[in-house]
């Protein structure tokens, strides 16, 4: 097993006439922890095209401004096929196959699914950055049908087990996989058998430090969950703790279940929707604590927090282990139930005035974007000169 991938040569190839470079991405559809490595990779590579399957140029448009966006076929679909995206799994594997990079010579995929699986010609080099094994799948594969349908499905089950096989095959084809995490790492030796460096996300924001409001004492600042409001980010049970010891939680987010949790919000728990970076960025420089209640593959939020001198509650599996020291960044609880968060939350209130913003800021600075650089362009390096 491999693990941090920190070589010295920091030699870059550079796009020129003798290599033309693409990145790939699975979606462009809203900003996120994925987002942010593709805006690092796009700096890094200024003039390289961005394929993505899907892409709201009314939300992204700012995010990677002026960039030459190509999407796949799936783009040209109706508008409110588009929107229901669950209708589209079975047409995503053939959608970033049939995507044309035959005049590249070297293409960088930034993938939580799909990008992966692209088709290159014999002399391009493909290097896969993976967020994430497709975790409904793999190892949510039963709670997800539940989700879906209520129970077992006969359809549903075979339809997993196809994608199982063609996840599995899109992860061979790569030159190389690196991983956003030693928890991804584990993943992706299990499920494809492959190993894979460690580079971590970009995630470090100096402009945070700037954001913070220190007049404001601490008991009057609300917690805060920033995620996409997907299922397994555990976003409800957020909601139930703060609920249950009437503390004030602001959540920031959009995703499949948000009409789900805007009926339970109240007076002292608010649901904020999508905002922009710098709204997000000021809500959460102002948070009291950010909470993280879920199994994540890393989590890009956490150091985020940090950045800005913000402790983090979070479920001590997944990715927040590697960033977030107990009593230290932070407080970790063992599982994702209402009891143990509970009691996470009150150990925190009791430890609240050791955690000092500036051994914070110190441990964000571990994922910085500089570091995150270096070591890609080893990478690449290394996979060029084979």
């Amino acid at each position: 097993m491999q693990h941090d991938y920190d070589g010295q040569n920091s030699q870059t190839p550079q796009q020129s006439g003798k290599q033309k470079v693409a990145l790939v991405h699975d979606f462009l559809l809203y900003p996120g922890g994925a987002e942010v490595v593709l805006q690092t990779l796009a700096e890094m590579y200024p003039d390289a095209p961005i394929y993505t399957l899907l892409y709201d140029k009314k939300r992204m448009g700012d995010f990677l401004p002026g960039r030459d966006i190509r999407t796949s076929f799936l783009q040209k679909w109706p508008r409110w096929i588009r929107k229901r995206h669950r209708w589209l799994l079975p047409f995503y594997g053939s959608a970033i196959e049939a995507m044309d990079l035959r005049d590249f010579d070297l293409v960088i995929s930034s993938s939580g699914a799909w990008s992966k699986g692209l088709v290159t010609r014999l002399n391009t080099r493909h290097i896969a950055y993976i967020h994430s094994p497709m975790r409904y799948i793999w190892d949510e594969n039963e709670r997800y049908m539940r989700r879906i349908v209520g129970r077992n499905s006969f359809v549903l089950r075979q339809i997993f087990s196809y994608l199982r096989v063609w996840d599995y095959q899109a992860a061979q084809r790569p030159d190389r996989l690196i991983a956003n995490s030693h928890y991804t790492q584990q993943r992706i030796a299990k499920y494809y058998r492959k190993d894979a460096p460690v580079v971590y996300p970009p995630a470090y924001k100096k402009s945070l430090q700037q954001t913070t409001d220190s007049t404001t004492p601490n008991t009057q600042k609300p917690f805060v969950v920033i995620a996409r409001l997907s299922p397994y980010k555990n976003v409800a049970l957020a909601m139930d703790v703060c609920a249950k010891l009437r503390l004030p939680l602001t959540i920031v987010g959009t995703g499949d279940e948000y009409k789900k949790l805007a009926k339970r919000t109240s007076e002292h728990i608010v649901l904020r929707g999508w905002v922009s970076e710098e709204e997000k960025n000021t809500i959460l420089a102002n948070a009291r604590a950010l909470l993280f209640p879920c199994e994540d593959d890393f989590g890009i939020v956490c150091v985020e927090a940090l950045a800005a001198g913000v402790p983090v509650i979070a479920l001590g599996r997944g990715g927040a282990k590697e960033i977030i020291t107990d009593g230290v960044h932070g407080v970790l609880f063992a599982d994702p139930t209402t009891e143990v968060m509970a009691d996470g939350m009150r150990r925190f209130l009791v430890q609240e005035e050791s955690f000092d913003p500036a051994t914070l800021r110190i441990r964000a600075q571990d994922f910085s974007k500089e570091r995150f650089e270096r070591q890609m362009r080893t990478v690449i390096s290394h996979i060029q000169e084979q």
